[in-house]
């Protein structure tokens, strides 16, 4: 229930992501698919003491390994369906032994994506053949890359590691790591077009109704769907007959489009399609003389009836180059004292392209490029005390990110040209100290504290290349829609936690624990009317507080482990995106109550059996909903919006405090059997399986109803041969091996008039080869 799936440059994880102690404000780049990833620490969030911002739902820690004194290799070579070709090794090269030593870590993967571009059908009764689509270079973008496939793989990492040991009481670690993305776009499938009502599926409407009609019929075909749409700029003529034989052509040409009486030539010009631009009849193939028809633009136009098949032949890339390193120094000041500096560094440059709309015209394409850099700074005292009955930690710490992020979104060939920049900068100051003390040989008590300064700023550059939407002109700049001013914003936060422990013996301990953490507010950038203030597009933090009790034991001689534990967290301020008017917007938009229970087991069974087990159980519920947010909706086939309060269409009897929170599932189930079996030769057999059972949930905030995700069983298996030396373990498996198929992550977008998401992969085998000379 409490995450963040949207990879904009002015949202904030809800999980904090830390690679060896340093905090990545972005992941793209992190680098885990290295062997030389020691493991991964899972959190519960919330984590705002020892990790600060943006752990509100917890931290994952990624820890590599420490270079060691012996010269050691490890490598790796999969293969496996859609010509799937994985390279990696890890290897420690000591240099002086005991004094310098140092490891490298480089893969290569590499498969294509398992979504088939395909030509759309001749003869469709959705266009004329032959329709018009306009070249990729014909509209401002971030790349023009396309592809025959999308959901592909191509990255490339390295890092490498140093280890100094100065002295017996002082040694530095240096790492850097460097990462190149180039491979195609995840797969992104159209569930449903929503056209026929101008004042809710604008776009969609619009150009359908403007490829369908002539200048005589323009105007009844126009007051027929809703009338000219509200928040469209009052100088566009819908009537007027030159608009009419221009129609989807607003830029510059649009006749009366000025502003202050001076016409717009130029402006907001950006090129229009080849040729004229007019309208053919639908449905059928004939078209009016020399006119160069469209595609119309419905469900049946982007379905191609297999969810592993599309028609998008847009922009497909996703591509980025990111590096970073870390210089990590500890020093025994005593036998009970340590000073320890992490000092961090990166930097990402990502582009990505895609095309939403399923078909091949230019009706929704969404790239943006994106440049991001950080560095940051923490100092740490770790200490024992009172002999050893005390043990604590305290710091300061510093974080600075900036950075860009420039989008360009053409909608239904180019009705709209969404275009902007936008600069984002985030300083980060916090103190923190945390302790455990042992109040007895059974009781502890452990208190904490972190004091958090967070500043951001943000100039907002989005405008629109055609000034189709600027209802409210701004003078400042006709086509934008944010004020060429920048806006800042400031938050002084304190994040206590306490808890206290009682071990009935080694093996057995209980605890309570409470906390508390928050995740850094921001701007909402996806404008559809000007704004006279950036402060208007604000969005505040969002705070977290968690109760838990539980109780982590081993049992039957340490064969049987066991953690169980029962929570109940207060969840305020949530940001959720949300549609107002066309477009998805972010806004603090409710609150929550969070409970339930997890619990998990490992088991060693014997004869070579183990069995891990885990399930949980969530009741999440909203206690508050702004009632303007539309929450819950749907979208009619007309287009016209459904939801409780402030829509267009009513829901009868539901309640905003009716809607589930997005990707919260109330029950969960994993087994992971594993069974190991000798041969003669001392070789060995083994056997791995992870089955998880997954509870309906839904995808977003809308709670859209195409997005909703049932009930899904995923099921992974391999087997293995592992040599008599352990060197050598070859594998075969699968994933996805119930071939289960369901939407992981959707919006719907009622300007651009549809809804779409993106499914999981399907069924896959591989084979693999893995070398381990570290023995």
């Amino acid at each position: 229930g409490i995450g963040q799936d949207d990879f904009a440059f002015n949202l904030n994880p809800g999980v904090g992501v830390y690679l060896d102690g340093v905090y990545l404000a972005r992941t793209i780049g992190a680098n885990l698919s290295l062997l030389d990833v020691d493991r991964l620490e899972i959190l519960k969030g919330p984590q705002g003491t020892l990790f600060g911002a943006n752990t509100i739902g917890g931290a994952i820690s990624v820890v590599t390994h420490t270079p060691g004194n012996i010269p050691r290799f490890m490598g790796t070579a999969t293969a496996g369906e859609y010509n799937r070709r994985d390279l990696a090794f890890t290897a420690d090269l000591p240099i002086i032994p005991d004094k310098l030593l140092s490891s490298i870590s480089v893969s290569t993967l590499n498969q294509t994506g398992w979504v088939k571009v395909i030509p759309y059908p001749t003869g469709s009764p959705q266009g004329a053949t032959p329709f018009v689509v306009d070249p990729q270079n014909v509209y401002p973008k971030a790349g023009y890359q396309t592809s025959d496939n999308y959901g592909g793989t191509g990255v490339t990492s390295l890092r490498a590691k140093l280890l100094w040991n100065a002295s017996d009481k002082f040694k530095m670690t240096f790492t850097g790591d460097w990462s190149h993305e180039d491979q195609t776009a995840l797969p992104y499938t159209v569930l449903g077009v929503y056209a026929g009502n101008l004042n809710a599926s604008t776009f969609s409407t619009l150009y359908n109704l403007c490829i369908s009609n002539n200048a005589s019929t323009l105007p009844g075909a126009i007051a027929a769907a809703g009338g000219p749409p509200t928040g469209i700029n009052p100088t566009l003529d819908f009537v007027n007959a030159a608009f009419a034989a221009n129609c989807a052509k607003p830029r510059a040409q649009v006749p009366g489009l000025s502003i202050g009486g001076v016409p717009l030539l130029g402006a907001g010009y950006v090129g229009g399609p080849p040729g004229p631009f007019n309208y053919n009849n639908h449905p059928g193939t004939s078209y009016l003389g020399s006119n160069q028809p469209r595609l119309y633009f419905d469900y049946a136009a982007a379905n191609t009836g297999n969810i592993d098949t599309s028609y998008s032949n847009g922009p497909n890339f996703a591509r980025y180059d990111a590096f970073g390193g870390s210089v990590t120094g500890v020093y025994d000041v005593t036998d009970t004292l340590q000073l320890k500096s992490i000092t961090g560094y990166r930097q990402i440059k990502w582009n990505i392209g895609t095309d939403l709309d399923g078909t091949p015209e230019t009706l929704q394409e969404v790239t943006d490029a994106q440049h991001q850099y950080q560095w940051s700074e923490e100092i740490q005292l770790l200490g024992k005390a009172l002999g050893s009955k005390l043990n604590y930690v305290g710091g300061v710490y510093f974080f600075k990110e900036a950075g860009y992020v420039h989008d360009y979104v053409p909608f239904e060939d180019v009705l709209f040209i969404y275009d902007f920049a936008n600069d984002v900068d985030n300083k980060n100051y916090a103190a923190f100290i945390h302790a455990d003390y042992a109040l007895t040989d059974k009781w502890g008590l452990s208190v904490g504290g972190r004091y958090t300064d967070v500043d951001t700023s943000f100039l907002g550059g989005q405008g629109d290349l055609n000034g189709f939407l600027t209802g409210a002109i701004l003078g400042t700049g006709p086509l934008r829609y944010f004020p060429p001013i920048p806006d800042s914003q400031t938050w002084h936060i304190f994040d206590p936690t306490a808890g206290v422990q009682y071990h009935f013996n080694p093996d057995v301990m209980a605890y309570l624990s409470w906390g508390k953490g928050f995740k850094q507010g921001g701007w909402t950038t996806r404008l559809h009317l000007p704004i006279a203030s950036p402060a208007d597009a604000r969005f505040s933090p969002e705070y977290s507080k968690t109760w838990e009790l539980g109780l982590k034991s081993e049992w039957f001689n340490h064969r049987l482990l066991s953690n169980a534990a029962v929570f109940y967290t207060d969840y305020d301020s949530i940001q959720l995106n949300i549609q107002t008017g066309i477009s998805p917007v972010y806004e603090n938009a409710g609150n929550a109550k969070i409970k339930g229970g997890e619990l998990e087991l490992q088991s060693i069974i014997g004869g070579g059996l183990s069995i891990g087990l885990a399930g949980s159980y969530i009741d999440a519920y909203y206690t508050y909903v702004n009632p303007i947010s539309g929450i819950p909706q749907y979208i009619a086939p007309d287009g016209t919006v459904h939801c409780p309060v402030g829509c267009a269409g009513t829901l009868p009897g539901v309640s905003p405090l009716d809607a589930s929170l997005p990707k919260t599932p109330k029950y969960k189930l994993s087994l992971a059997p594993e069974y190991t079996y000798s041969l003669a030769n001392q070789a060995q057999m083994r056997l791995l399986a992870s089955f998880t059972y997954t509870a309906e949930m839904f995808n977003d905030a809308l709670n859209t109803p195409v997005l909703r995700r049932p009930s899904t069983r995923a099921l992974d298996a391999s087997i293995h041969y592992v040599s008599p030396s352990g060197v050598y373990d070859a594998a075969f498996g699968g994933t996805n091996l119930t071939d289960d198929r369901y939407v992981t992550a959707g919006s719907p977008n009622n300007g651009a008039g549809e809804v779409g998401g993106y499914f999981n992969p399907p069924r896959m085998w591989y084979a693999s080869l893995r070398v381990n000379l570290a023995h």
